[in-house]
């Protein structure tokens, strides 16, 4: 983004642009004013650039979107911010390790944090209704800000542009070129972080891919180019045009179709509560800003008593500046507010580029998930992760489940949340008689199809490890950049594996060792080394064997196993596995499978024995319940659990509306009852505990289970794969 671009979005009057230009306009107008929205004089001088960014400027637009903003951030207070689900969230007086942004900050005892979710949601309405609009957005953005700060595992792109975006709704035009540049900063620098060499070669986002909604694509191209053409090739190109063909008018209504295609699409891909909908909220900021008036104006002449924005006469605003004029005379409040929008434009073109300042934030990618626009550019997934802790006194070691104490995965990920996870344990630990512990992390991740490695030092003591906001973290483990290459030949081995083989590749520093454990059900696993060189050591055998690149070793199930990476490189290995249990387990449901088509088919001619029988029961009737062996119960479950999946996804659209609005509406009603409750608690104190667990009780009642509600009933099948 360049100073230009910044001066044209600045000082830009689209209020001139819609979908299509009345003519008597247009013609009155030079060739630049036509595209741009101002002449060149507007720029000549300070005194002509403020009297452009004060030029008086239809609300319709503005007063629409405000409305949708408003709505959309009250239905978010329920779901994304989390008030349906508040006391789950902050487990009110539990011991919990929190990740604050400042770690002064703690929530406030769960009624009055309901207090504070009840202020922000009013602030909402007040928004949408335009009710009290200064003390509204007050209300709104004050608690917005509060809860931001005190959760950075919550955070997103789009939760910080959601405290930013709608800062003023008045009439001058710096009004609409705030809001404007801002979603024209959202495509644009995200498309400039797109064109990371991961995204553009594939290997950021190629799982999505896979997902039903890129089927039609896939009718006439293989998957491996949907995924590089379409959801990254289509994602740069998008994000990078999208603010462009937003802002002219012959492209605009393209710019429509695509932005919706793909925020509708984004709704249904990801778990981002109203981000994709306010995005699509926003789209009609580009138009013309008198185009509400025009739209309503098509209305029956009885309907415009009731609807908005019928009147075409606007009523006149000190904010703004008199049609301008070379003697025109500009107020201080008008120089300040032209000042205020060009700083805080430029503040918004640095912050997704300030990570040189706050380098602490920095990891892998830079700063925190929440500010830098980088959005799916990065993916990771996590194969190791152990916690140890040494007792400072006794020196006896032990180790804690990965998590415990806390409900976020994210500090997996961050070293600030790693020092305040660590802290946090250090405190608690004392009252499991551990005394001054020291706690060190084991973390293997892999960042877009690269190896596994370790993210931190395993060797340093987070609890006493120096970290600051300003410096780079010293215990970070380098990515191994230089090891990418190796992702095309992953996808060669992989491809020459069969549908039970799994594969895991990792990467190691010299001078340490990755220590791991086989389950009994992996009982064919081997290790083969690619690059460097490693020692195993057994440790039920006490033997060590040392393998070269190209050299393979079969590693016991059921023990330890200790990989030590002796080379002055790093090393390169990989596990081929089979997880023998559930190849056994897939093999009997085949035989069942055949065995119940025979059964049905009539070609079944042998006796069933007793612990078979349920086999034999009509389609709508088979149930696990009468099943008595353990196998045939297990079958029978996937059985009906395959036909309810199929089932809702050969739903109806009425079908699968009506499901979402159900599921909706008892999210909604559990967190309005439950701050109902809480309001009643801050008023009039506490009732009895029967009184108050009835109440809670009613609260949490939800839909009544249908064949397609299945979650609560299906949790003991989650850790079999074919399920």
């Amino acid at each position: 983004m360049s100073v230009r671009l910044t001066q044209m979005f600045s000082s830009v009057d689209m209020s001139h642009i819609q979908l299509s230009p009345p003519k008597d306009k247009s013609q009155s107008k030079s060739r630049m004013e036509q595209i741009f929205g101002f002449k060149k004089e507007d720029l000549s001088s300070w005194h002509n650039l403020v009297a452009l960014l004060n030029r008086p400027t239809d609300p319709a637009s503005l007063g629409i979107f405000r409305c949708l903003f408003g709505l959309l951030m009250a239905v978010d207070i329920t779901q994304e911010r989390g008030l349906s689900h508040l006391d789950y969230k902050y487990l009110d007086g539990a011991p919990v390790c929190r990740f604050p942004l400042f770690n002064f900050l703690q929530p406030l005892p769960m009624d009055w944090m309901y207090l504070v979710y009840m202020v922000m949601f009013f602030g909402a309405v007040g928004i949408m209704l335009g009710c009290f609009y200064r003390l509204s957005c007050l209300m709104f953005i004050s608690t917005y800000w509060y809860i931001f700060f005190l959760d950075k595992t919550a955070w997103n792109n789009h939760s910080y542009l959601y405290v930013d975006v709608y800062r003023n709704a008045h009439v001058p035009l710096w009004n609409y070129t705030l809001l404007r540049t801002q979603i024209f900063i959202v495509y644009f620098i995200a498309g400039i972080k797109k064109l990371d060499a991961d995204w553009v070669e594939g290997y950021s986002m190629s799982y999505l891919a896979h997902h039903w909604l890129f089927d039609p694509f896939k009718l006439i191209l293989p998957v491996e180019l949907v995924s590089l053409l379409v959801v990254h090739g289509g994602g740069l190109i998008l994000d990078l045009t999208a603010g462009y063909l937003l802002f002219f008018d012959v492209t605009r209504p393209y710019a429509f179709f695509f932005v919706s295609y793909f925020h509708c699409m984004n709704s249904q891909l990801f778990s981002i509560g109203m981000f994709s909908y306010t995005m699509l909220a926003t789209s009609p900021l580009f138009c013309y800003t008198d185009w509400p008036r025009r739209f309503f104006s098509h209305f029956p002449e009885f309907l415009r008593g009731v609807l908005p924005l019928t009147s075409s006469d606007v009523q006149p605003s000190s904010s703004c500046t008199p049609p301008a004029t070379k003697s025109s005379k500009l107020r201080l409040k008008h120089k300040l507010r032209a000042i205020f929008a060009i700083v805080y434009i430029l503040e918004q073109l640095f912050l997704p580029y300030s990570h040189f300042i706050t380098q602490g934030y920095n990891n892998w990618t830079n700063g925190l998930y929440g500010y830098s626009w980088d959005m799916m550019v990065h993916s990771r997934s996590h194969q190791h992760v152990k916690i140890t802790y040494k007792d400072g006194k006794t020196g006896e070691i032990g180790y804690l489940n990965p998590g415990v104490f806390t409900q976020s995965r994210r500090w997996k990920d961050h070293g600030d949340m790693l020092k305040q996870y660590a802290t946090c344990l250090s405190q608690l630990l004392p009252r499991y008689n551990v005394s001054d512990p020291e706690i060190y992390f084991d973390i293997w991740v892999s960042i877009n199809e690269r190896f596994q490695q370790r993210i931190f030092d395993p060797r340093v003591d987070i609890v006493k490890a120096d970290w600051s906001p300003f410096k780079a973290n010293p215990w970070l483990m380098p990515l191994l950049v230089d090891l990418s290459p190796w992702r095309a030949k992953f996808m060669e081995i992989e491809g020459t594996l069969d549908n039970q083989t799994e594969i895991v590749f990792i990467a190691d520093f010299p001078g340490l060792h990755l220590e791991n454990y086989v389950s009994e059900d992996l009982g064919n696993t081997s290790i083969q080394v690619l690059q460097g060189q490693v020692n195993v050591e057994v440790l039920e055998e006490k033997k060590n064997y040392t393998l070269q690149p190209g050299e393979m070793m079969k590693v016991p199930a059921g023990a330890y196993h200790k990989v030590y990476t002796v080379s002055e490189d790093p090393s390169c290995y990989m596990y081929i596995y089979v997880n023998t249990t559930e190849a056994a387990l897939q093999e009997n449901f085949t035989k069942l499978f055949e065995l119940q088509e025979r059964i049905r088919n009539g070609t079944e001619t042998e006796p069933l024995p007793p612990e078979l029988q349920p086999l034999a029961a009509a389609e709508d009737e088979v149930s696990e319940v009468n099943a008595t062996d353990p196998i045939v119960r297990l079958f029978l479950k996937r059985q009906r659990r395959m036909k309810e999946v199929k089932k809702r996804r050969e739903a109806g659209v009425l079908e699968r509306l009506e499901r979402f609005a159900v599921k909706k509406y008892y999210t909604i009603r559990r967190g309005f009852l439950m701050s109902a409750i809480a309001m009643r608690n801050l008023v009039v104190g506490l009732p009895p505990l029967e009184q108050l667990t009835r109440e809670v009780d009613f609260a949490n009642m939800k839909a009544p289970q249908s064949e397609g509600n299945q979650d609560e009933r299906l949790k003991d099948e989650v850790g079999h794969g074919e399920l």
